[in-house]
Protein backbone atom coordinates (compact mmCIF):
# COMPACT_ATOMS: atom_id res chain seq x y z
CA UNK A 1 0.00 0.00 0.00
CA UNK A 2 1.52 2.97 -1.12
CA UNK A 3 -0.11 5.69 1.55
CA UNK A 4 -0.20 9.46 1.46
CA UNK A 5 -0.56 11.50 4.64
CA UNK A 6 -1.55 15.26 4.11
CA UNK A 7 -3.85 17.94 6.16
CA UNK A 8 -3.37 21.53 7.21
CA UNK A 9 -0.73 22.88 9.25
CA UNK A 10 0.09 21.33 12.75
CA UNK A 11 -2.57 18.85 12.73
CA UNK A 12 -0.01 15.99 13.83
CA UNK A 13 1.16 14.56 10.13
CA UNK A 14 4.40 13.51 10.99
CA UNK A 15 3.23 12.29 14.57
CA UNK A 16 0.84 10.06 13.02
CA UNK A 17 3.15 9.14 9.92
CA UNK A 18 5.36 8.42 12.58
CA UNK A 19 2.93 6.08 14.36
CA UNK A 20 1.89 4.19 11.71
CA UNK A 21 4.91 3.33 10.24
CA UNK A 22 6.26 2.07 13.59
CA UNK A 23 3.40 -0.03 14.00
CA UNK A 24 3.92 -1.64 10.41
CA UNK A 25 7.41 -2.41 11.11
CA UNK A 26 6.77 -3.88 14.76
CA UNK A 27 4.86 -6.51 12.92
CA UNK A 28 7.05 -7.47 10.59
CA UNK A 29 6.61 -5.35 7.62
CA UNK A 30 8.85 -3.91 5.58
CA UNK A 31 8.19 -0.15 5.94
CA UNK A 32 9.16 2.48 3.54
CA UNK A 33 9.01 6.37 4.74
CA UNK A 34 8.91 9.25 2.70
CA UNK A 35 9.82 12.57 4.40
CA UNK A 36 8.67 14.99 1.58
CA UNK A 37 8.47 18.04 3.85
CA UNK A 38 11.05 21.30 3.52
CA UNK A 39 11.52 20.77 6.91
CA UNK A 40 12.00 17.61 7.44
CA UNK A 41 11.69 15.37 11.09
CA UNK A 42 10.50 12.40 10.40
CA UNK A 43 13.37 10.83 11.20
CA UNK A 44 13.09 11.99 14.70
CA UNK A 45 9.92 10.33 15.38
CA UNK A 46 11.15 7.38 13.86
CA UNK A 47 14.10 7.13 16.34
CA UNK A 48 17.38 9.22 14.87
CA UNK A 49 19.03 11.58 16.79
CA UNK A 50 18.88 15.07 15.36
CA UNK A 51 22.86 14.82 14.28
CA UNK A 52 21.88 11.47 12.38
CA UNK A 53 18.66 13.04 10.90
CA UNK A 54 20.79 15.68 9.67
CA UNK A 55 22.95 13.72 7.79
CA UNK A 56 20.23 11.37 6.08
CA UNK A 57 20.92 12.33 2.15
CA UNK A 58 18.45 14.08 0.18
CA UNK A 59 17.31 12.54 -2.70
CA UNK A 60 18.12 13.18 -6.10
CA UNK A 61 16.02 15.83 -8.39
CA UNK A 62 13.72 15.39 -11.20
CA UNK A 63 15.00 11.74 -11.89
CA UNK A 64 13.16 9.69 -13.69
CA UNK A 65 12.74 6.48 -11.62
CA UNK A 66 11.96 2.63 -13.02
CA UNK A 67 12.89 0.90 -16.31
CA UNK A 68 14.88 3.04 -18.75
CA UNK A 69 14.93 5.79 -16.24
CA UNK A 70 17.67 7.55 -14.30
CA UNK A 71 17.89 5.03 -11.16
CA UNK A 72 15.75 1.99 -10.18
CA UNK A 73 13.59 2.03 -6.75
CA UNK A 74 16.62 -0.08 -5.32
CA UNK A 75 19.28 2.24 -6.00
CA UNK A 76 17.21 5.00 -4.78
CA UNK A 77 16.73 2.65 -1.53
CA UNK A 78 20.19 1.54 -1.03
CA UNK A 79 21.86 4.50 -1.62
CA UNK A 80 19.95 6.99 0.14
CA UNK A 81 17.41 5.04 2.98
CA UNK A 82 18.66 5.04 6.20
CA UNK A 83 17.41 2.12 8.33
CA UNK A 84 16.02 3.76 11.83
CA UNK A 85 16.02 2.49 15.21
CA UNK A 86 11.98 2.10 14.85
CA UNK A 87 12.93 -0.40 11.45
CA UNK A 88 11.50 1.29 9.16
CA UNK A 89 13.24 2.75 6.12
CA UNK A 90 13.91 6.04 5.85
CA UNK A 91 14.00 8.60 2.72
CA UNK A 92 14.55 11.94 2.73
CA UNK A 93 12.75 13.57 -0.43
CA UNK A 94 13.34 17.59 -0.02
CA UNK A 95 15.12 19.59 2.43
CA UNK A 96 15.61 23.83 2.03
CA UNK A 97 18.97 24.21 3.34
CA UNK A 98 20.14 26.82 1.26
CA UNK A 99 17.82 30.81 0.98
CA UNK A 100 16.61 31.30 -2.37
CA UNK A 101 17.67 27.63 -3.98
CA UNK A 102 14.60 28.03 -5.83
CA UNK A 103 11.37 25.68 -5.77
CA UNK A 104 11.30 21.68 -4.05
CA UNK A 105 9.31 20.66 -7.69
CA UNK A 106 12.32 18.34 -8.70
CA UNK A 107 12.23 16.85 -5.33
CA UNK A 108 8.54 15.65 -5.81
CA UNK A 109 8.92 14.74 -9.46
CA UNK A 110 11.13 12.02 -8.05
CA UNK A 111 8.53 11.23 -5.48
CA UNK A 112 5.87 11.15 -7.72
CA UNK A 113 8.06 9.09 -10.27
CA UNK A 114 9.32 6.71 -7.56
CA UNK A 115 5.83 5.83 -6.21
CA UNK A 116 5.07 4.75 -9.77
CA UNK A 117 7.31 1.62 -9.78
CA UNK A 118 6.72 -1.63 -8.61
CA UNK A 119 7.59 -0.72 -4.77
CA UNK A 120 5.87 -3.77 -3.59
CA UNK A 121 9.68 -5.99 -4.43
CA UNK A 122 11.33 -3.35 -1.63
CA UNK A 123 8.29 -2.48 0.68
CA UNK A 124 4.78 -3.68 2.10
CA UNK A 125 4.00 -0.22 2.60
CA UNK A 126 5.30 3.22 1.89
CA UNK A 127 4.47 5.92 3.76
CA UNK A 128 4.42 9.47 2.27
CA UNK A 129 4.78 12.33 5.39
CA UNK A 130 3.61 15.44 2.82
CA UNK A 131 4.37 18.65 4.07
CA UNK A 132 1.55 21.11 4.75
CA UNK A 133 -1.41 22.45 2.90
CA UNK A 134 -3.04 21.43 -1.12
CA UNK A 135 -0.49 22.48 -3.34
CA UNK A 136 0.94 19.12 -3.67
CA UNK A 137 -2.49 18.35 -5.17
CA UNK A 138 -2.42 20.64 -7.74
CA UNK A 139 1.78 20.86 -8.95
CA UNK A 140 1.82 19.29 -12.89
CA UNK A 141 1.50 15.00 -11.93
CA UNK A 142 0.77 15.58 -8.93
CA UNK A 143 3.25 14.43 -6.08
CA UNK A 144 0.56 11.23 -5.05
CA UNK A 145 -1.30 10.68 -8.01
CA UNK A 146 -0.23 6.93 -7.53
CA UNK A 147 -1.01 6.91 -4.29
CA UNK A 148 -3.69 4.12 -3.24
CA UNK A 149 -4.62 6.19 -0.14
CA UNK A 150 -4.72 9.45 1.49
CA UNK A 151 -5.33 10.04 5.08
CA UNK A 152 -5.91 13.51 5.98
CA UNK A 153 -5.36 14.13 9.60
CA UNK A 154 -7.57 16.27 11.52
CA UNK A 155 -7.75 18.42 14.59
CA UNK A 156 -10.63 19.65 16.13
CA UNK A 157 -11.55 22.16 14.55
CA UNK A 158 -13.70 23.02 11.40
CA UNK A 159 -11.30 24.88 9.47
CA UNK A 160 -9.10 21.02 9.62
CA UNK A 161 -12.51 19.23 8.43
CA UNK A 162 -12.55 22.13 5.54
CA UNK A 163 -9.35 21.30 4.65
CA UNK A 164 -9.91 17.55 4.57
CA UNK A 165 -13.14 18.01 2.41
CA UNK A 166 -11.03 20.47 -0.33
CA UNK A 167 -8.22 17.69 -0.66
CA UNK A 168 -10.99 14.98 -1.28
CA UNK A 169 -12.40 16.87 -4.05
CA UNK A 170 -8.95 17.36 -5.27
CA UNK A 171 -7.99 13.87 -5.01
CA UNK A 172 -10.33 12.89 -6.63
CA UNK A 173 -9.85 14.80 -9.36
CA UNK A 174 -6.16 13.22 -9.70
CA UNK A 175 -7.50 9.85 -9.76
CA UNK A 176 -5.99 8.91 -6.19
CA UNK A 177 -8.60 5.95 -5.43
CA UNK A 178 -9.39 6.39 -2.02
CA UNK A 179 -9.24 9.42 0.84
CA UNK A 180 -9.93 8.91 3.97
CA UNK A 181 -9.66 10.88 7.49
CA UNK A 182 -8.55 10.70 10.85
CA UNK A 183 -9.30 13.16 13.91
CA UNK A 184 -6.39 13.55 15.88
CA UNK A 185 -5.88 15.27 19.29
CA UNK A 186 -9.26 14.53 20.67
CA UNK A 187 -9.55 15.28 24.73
CA UNK A 188 -12.73 14.32 24.69
CA UNK A 189 -16.09 12.23 23.92
CA UNK A 190 -17.28 15.70 22.40
CA UNK A 191 -14.43 16.30 19.96
CA UNK A 192 -14.90 12.87 19.04
CA UNK A 193 -18.30 13.50 18.52
CA UNK A 194 -17.53 16.50 16.92
CA UNK A 195 -15.34 14.86 14.40
CA UNK A 196 -18.15 12.22 13.43
CA UNK A 197 -20.27 15.11 12.58
CA UNK A 198 -18.21 17.21 10.70
CA UNK A 199 -16.60 14.49 8.55
CA UNK A 200 -20.42 13.41 7.89
CA UNK A 201 -22.07 16.93 6.61
CA UNK A 202 -18.79 17.79 4.63
CA UNK A 203 -19.12 14.22 3.49
CA UNK A 204 -15.27 12.83 4.41
CA UNK A 205 -15.03 9.45 5.68
CA UNK A 206 -13.74 8.86 8.94
CA UNK A 207 -11.51 6.29 9.25
CA UNK A 208 -10.55 6.70 13.21
CA UNK A 209 -10.41 9.21 15.77
CA UNK A 210 -6.51 9.70 17.86
CA UNK A 211 -6.93 10.66 21.51
CA UNK A 212 -4.70 13.99 22.81
CA UNK A 213 -2.03 11.53 24.49
CA UNK A 214 0.31 13.03 27.12
CA UNK A 215 3.26 10.48 25.81
CA UNK A 216 2.90 12.24 22.58
CA UNK A 217 3.92 15.54 23.93
CA UNK A 218 6.76 14.33 26.03
CA UNK A 219 8.21 12.13 22.93
CA UNK A 220 8.17 15.86 21.45
CA UNK A 221 9.75 17.76 23.81
CA UNK A 222 12.26 14.95 24.02
CA UNK A 223 12.74 15.18 20.37
CA UNK A 224 12.17 11.21 20.83
CA UNK A 225 9.46 8.19 20.16
CA UNK A 226 6.63 8.15 21.92
CA UNK A 227 7.05 5.34 24.78
CA UNK A 228 5.12 2.25 24.45
CA UNK A 229 4.28 2.03 28.14
CA UNK A 230 3.13 5.85 28.28
CA UNK A 231 1.62 5.67 25.10
CA UNK A 232 -0.89 2.90 25.12
CA UNK A 233 -4.14 5.42 24.48
CA UNK A 234 -2.39 6.44 21.45
CA UNK A 235 -1.35 3.30 20.20
CA UNK A 236 -4.10 1.20 21.04
CA UNK A 237 -6.34 3.68 18.56
CA UNK A 238 -3.46 3.70 15.86
CA UNK A 239 -3.38 -0.20 15.78
CA UNK A 240 -7.56 0.13 15.00
CA UNK A 241 -6.82 2.96 12.54
CA UNK A 242 -4.10 0.25 10.88
CA UNK A 243 -6.91 -2.37 10.65
CA UNK A 244 -9.41 0.28 8.97
CA UNK A 245 -6.33 1.08 6.35
CA UNK A 246 -6.02 -2.51 5.28
CA UNK A 247 -9.42 -2.92 4.88
CA UNK A 248 -9.80 -0.45 2.48
CA UNK A 249 -10.18 -1.35 -0.88
CA UNK A 250 -7.70 0.30 -3.51
CA UNK A 251 -8.49 -0.97 -6.86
Amino acid sequence: MKLGIVGKGGVGKTTVSALLARSYAADGARVLAIDTDSNPNLGVSLGLSVADMENVPVLPRAVIVGSGGDRTPEELVRDYGRITPAGVSLLSAIKVSEAGAGCMCGGHATVRSLLGTALEEHADVAIVDMEAGLEHLSRSGGTLAHADVLLVVMEPTRKSVLTASRTAVLAEELGIPRTVAVGNKARDASDADFFRAACAEYGVPLAGVLPYDAAVVAADLAGGVVDAEQGVAVLREVAALRRFLDGVPVA
